[in-house]
Parts: structure tokens; C-alpha cells; sequence
């Protein structure tokens, strides 16, 4: 017989020391913050990008426990979903304007382009094709969902999923980092460091922490951005389970509708309805304060979630497939940037 199912209280209990965790994370990168902005007369880091800068340490100090890790899952997963959702109700139409056909067909072009240009350079390295493939993947989708979900459709064994993995997180953070400086050294506007943002940064929850410097355009933008590539991991997990498989396209058609997740669904759905004025403007700003909250939240439980020490273990030609990867999707992100005349 199975066990019966957990009751609520008993869920939330076993969540609570991870949520715990992460929440006081946040109160020390927001603790920092204010020490900054006291000492400096501003905060040269903000604390998003010290919610994860300290959560990495952390977890390269010390590994949480057993105990911990569903509260921290569910921080890095659930709550950011639900913070990106309501992320939607404060989109402008500055930032919908800006997303017309030509930028989204310029995004699925660049994640074509990057697929093909990491997996060849992957090969030249001498990585086995699956590596490459997830490499790959990794690079010109979204991190470590794309890893995961492509990694059981092409066959991809355990030393290879964490050979890839190791890295998207690790250079994620550096890519958080680095991006505020390099547009601010290029001169570039809020609207183009959004886009670039959009489509160089691994994880949804990295370009909230590297647009939070940028201002409204740059969040908004790079998050929409990103979440046109997300969307793209449908048809490519598609793709290669037929290759992979040799599958007809209408037996994959279900799998692609549920690689759609709920949350871009629901942020799209926001903000389309306060595009046409029918969200309260009541409800405007407690849904921005608890969207960032919640964001604060889950930028902790995904510093929780890096061990530097994992990147020594990679090996040397994955860290230089990785890097020469990033590295060409930086330079076409910024090539379509001027070809599309984003101002």
C-alpha cells in the first residue's frame, strides 16, 4: 500500500528550515546594502547580487543538509515562478512596444545560431556529442532547465549532465556580475542593456539580478527577453527526441505543450491585462513589492545552489568550450542589438 499523502502542515514544515535559510540570506544582502549605501553614499552592489554572492558562499563553505534542501528547492523553483509571474503586472508599454516581430525573430534566430556555434566548437574541443549537445544547449537557452530537460532526450549520462551543470551556474553569476559595467563601458541604454541581458543571461532569475542596476526598461525588457528563450526549449527538445527517437512531430506535440511553463503563461496574461487597463491599479504595487521580495528570496536559494568547487571538476576543455560559447553568443547578441537599431 502506498503511504497516504502529506498534509499541508506537514508540507510546510518540511519546507520551512530551506525558506528559512534563504529569507535570512536576504536580510543580510539587504543588511549589506544599507551598510554600503551608509558608509559610500550608495550601494555598489545591490541585494540581489548579494543574495546570490553570499548564498554562493555559503554553499562553497558548507553543504545544507538534508533537511534543507526541499525549503531551498522550492525558493530557487516555486517562488521565483510566482515572482516572474507577477512580474507581468508591472510591465510597461515602453517595454511591450519594443518587442515587436523583428526582436523576436531576431531571438529565435540568435538561439539557432547559438545552438549550432557552441556545439561546433564543442566538437572542435573534443567533447563527445552528447557533452556538446548539452553544452550547447545550456549556453543558448536557459542554463540548467534546458541541461535537464534535453539531458534523458538525448541519451546524456550522469558525468556529462554535471560536467555541463557545473558551469552554468558558476559563470551565470560572473555573467551577473559582469554585464552592469561592460554596458555601462559601451554606453549602452536602458533598452539595450535589457535585450542584451535577455539573451546572454543563463537563468531568468540571474537577468532580475543583472537588469536590477538598470532601471524599469532594462528589468522589464531583458526579462521578456528571456522568456522568448525559454519558450524556445519547446521546439528544441521537440527536435531532438524526433532525431533522437526518430518520433513523428504530432506524438511530440503534447510534450511541447508542457514545456510551456505556467509561469510565462501567467506573466504574459498580466501583462496583456494591464496593457489594456483592466488590472486595478489597486493591486499594482503590493504585486510589485511581493514579486521582488520573492525574487530577493529565490536569488538565495540559487546562490544556495552553487559550489564553486564543482567548476575544478568540470575539466579543462568543457571550461573552454563553456567560456568560447558565452563568449560568441555575447558578440551576436550585441551584433543583432545594432542590426535591429534597438536605441
Amino acid at each position: 500500500m502506498q503511504p497516504p499523502p502529506a498534509s499541508a502542515g506537514a508540507r510546510a514544515a518540511r519546507l520551512l528550515p530551506g525558506i528559512a535559510l534563504c529569507a535570512a540570506v536576504s536580510l543580510a544582502a539587504l543588511a549589506v546594502e544599507w551598510t554600503e549605501a551608509a558608509l559610500f553614499g550608495r550601494a555598489w552592489f545591490g541585494a540581489l547580487v548579494l543574495a546570490i554572492l553570499i548564498g554562493t558562499a555559503i554553499r562553497t563553505a558548507w553543504t545544507p543538509p538534508a533537511r534543507w534542501q526541499a525549503g531551498i528547492a522550492f525558493s530557487a523553483r516555486t517562488l521565483l515562478e510566482i515572482a516572474v509571474a507577477l512580474l507581468g503586472a508591472s510591465l510597461g508599454a515602453e517595454a511591450l512596444a519594443a518587442l515587436g516581430p523583428a526582436l523576436l525573430l531576431g531571438i529565435a534566430g540568435l538561439v539557432a545560431v547559438a545552438l549550432a556555434s557552441s556545439y561546433g566548437i564543442g566538437r572542435l574541443l573534443g567533447l563527445p556529442r552528447r557533452l556538446a549537445l548539452l553544452v550547447a544547449c545550456g549556453n543558448a537557452i536557459c542554463g540548467n532547465s534546458a541541461i535537464v530537460a534535453v539531458a534523458p532526450v538525448i541519451g546524456a549520462r550522469g558525468q556529462e549532465i554535471a560536467s555541463s551543470i557545473a558551469f552554468t551556474a558558476v559563470l551565470g553569476v560572473l555573467l551577473v556580475l559582469g554585464l552592469p559595467p561592460a554596458a555601462s563601458a559601451l554606453g549602452m541604454s536602458e533598452a539595450q542593456f535589457g535585450v542584451l541581458a535577455g539573451l546572454t543571461v543563463y537563468a531568468v532569475p540571474q537577468v532580475l539580478a543583472a537588469t536590477a542596476s538598470g532601471g524599469a526598461v532594462a528589468i522589464h525588457l531583458g526579462t521578456l527577453v528571456k522568456l522568448v528563450r525559454v519558450l524556445m526549449l519547446g521546439p528544441v527538445v521537440v527536435g531532438l527526441s524526433v532525431l533522437a527517437r526518430g518520433r513523428r512531430g504530432e506524438a511530440d506535440a503534447a510534450k511541447l505543450h508542457r514545456l510551456v511553463p505556467w509561469f510565462v503563461l501567467a506573466f504574459l496574461a498580466l501583462a496583456v491585462l494591464r496593457g489594456v487597463g483592466l488590472l486595478p491599479q489597486a493591486v499594482l504595487a503590493p504585486a510589485a513589492t511581493a514579486a521582488g521580495m520573492l525574487t530577493l528570496i529565490s536569488m538565495a536559494a540559487l546562490g544556495l545552489g552553487v559550489d564553486l568547487r564543482a567548476v575544478t571538476r568540470a575539466g579543462g576543455r568543457v571550461t573552454a568550450a563553456v567560456l568560447a560559447s558565452m563568449l560568441t553568443l555575447g558578440l551576436a547578441s550585441l551584433a543583432l542589438i545594432h542590426l535591429l537599431g534597438i536605441a
